[in-house]
């Protein structure tokens, strides 16, 4: 079967792959589309270190095609959104409801994939990009079948990401004010987030003005080519300022944009060795920085709750897929979302 292989060295598109059948508490997935974030790429320049060679991807929706023992939520057939939370289920924080914070869903890559007899990686429990992928029953959350799956399959990295960090992690209230730093997949999402929410002010900052139509639908009231315009529009700062680009000077702006008891939430994925610097007077007044993962989402409930949203027309998903490529160019799609030309392409097969 086809996938997209990193080997340390190159990405490369390969017809060769073979995942093995899925046992107990496991589903296999026929990937019907599969979102390309700048997560993927990181593994690519190396900002994310992981092992290899590893089968690629991590935002995807298909059909379940078989299922193990002890698999009863989702049977063959069923149209899944795949999350890439491998939660155990049973640890301390999976009972209290935090199952992103499950320390065995974090740093295990398994090996499920094999070419030529040799075993490949998984990326983020998921490896969207391929024909067909091996996940862990959490991970395949049943859809409404009439939620097109190139849509679905965005629920489950920059829909989780983005609007959980409003939702779950900052918990913008009705009438407060916000500032997005980067309107890539993640901002555009977050933005619409703090629609969603009943944010009154919505300022989206970045520096290519051609994104400004597309913020503004999802729901910025504002559009700043850079965060020194903001005081102007909020003078006494923003109640939360998210960080989707994940560079130090922007963790900074984050920082220096906040009110009183402000938050700034950063989702940018910086290097593990960058470090970012602020003044720790800013804090005082009951500021906050939060770390985000994944949106502190709850995929078992968040992945129905967004489908549901979408299809009352409240949750945009359509609009996010700028243009949709077979999994053969791979190489145009990485290279489109690298120059900024796409809010999220998607690899369909």
């Amino acid at each position: 079967m086809r996938g997209v292989v990193f080997d340390g060295k190159q990405s490369q598109v390969v017809d060769d792959l073979e995942v093995r059948d899925p046992g107990p508490g496991e589903v296999l997935v026929a990937v019907a589309a599969a979102g390309l974030c700048h997560s993927d790429l990181s593994v690519i320049d190396g900002t994310i270190p992981f092992p290899v060679p590893v089968v690629l991807g991590h935002e995807g929706a298909g059909v379940v095609e078989a299922v193990g023992a002890g698999v009863g939520h989702v049977a063959p057939g069923d149209h899944v959104a795949l999350s890439t939370l491998a939660n155990c289920g049973a640890c301390a924080e999976c009972d209290r409801g935090r199952p992103t914070m499950c320390r065995k869903a974090i740093g295990m890559p398994g090996r499920p994939f094999s070419r030529g007899g040799a075993p490949l990686h998984q990326f983020a429990a998921n490896s969207a990009f391929a024909e067909r992928t091996l996940v862990k029953a959490v991970q395949a959350i049943r859809i409404p079948e009439d939620v097109p799956l190139t849509s679905a399959a965005l629920i489950g990295c920059g829909v989780l990401t983005g609007v959980g960090a409003v939702l779950n992690r900052a918990r913008v209230d009705v009438g407060e004010t916000v500032v997005v730093i980067g309107t890539g997949g993640i901002g555009l999402n977050v933005i619409q987030g703090a629609r969603i929410a009943g944010a009154s002010v919505i300022v989206a900052v970045d520096t290519n003005p051609a994104k400004e139509p597309l913020a503004r639908r999802f729901g910025a009231t504002h559009f700043l080519p850079s965060a020194d315009g903001v005081r102007d529009l909020l003078p006494s700062g923003a109640d939360h300022a998210f960080e989707c680009v994940g560079h130090p000077a922007l963790v900074r702006a984050a920082v220096d944009l906040l009110d009183r008891h402000g938050q700034a939430i950063l989702l940018g994925m910086t290097a593990p060795t960058v470090e970012a610097s602020f003044a720790p007077a800013a804090l005082f007044l009951d500021k906050s920085i939060l770390g985000c993962r994944y949106g502190s989402s709850r995929p078992q409930r968040d992945i129905p709750r967004y489908a549901d949203l979408y299809r009352r027309g409240a949750l945009l998903l359509d609009e996010l897929v700028t243009r949709t490529y077979p999994v053969e160019d791979f190489t145009k799609a990485a290279d489109d979302l690298h120059h900024g030309r796409v809010a999220r392409g998607v690899l369909t097969f």
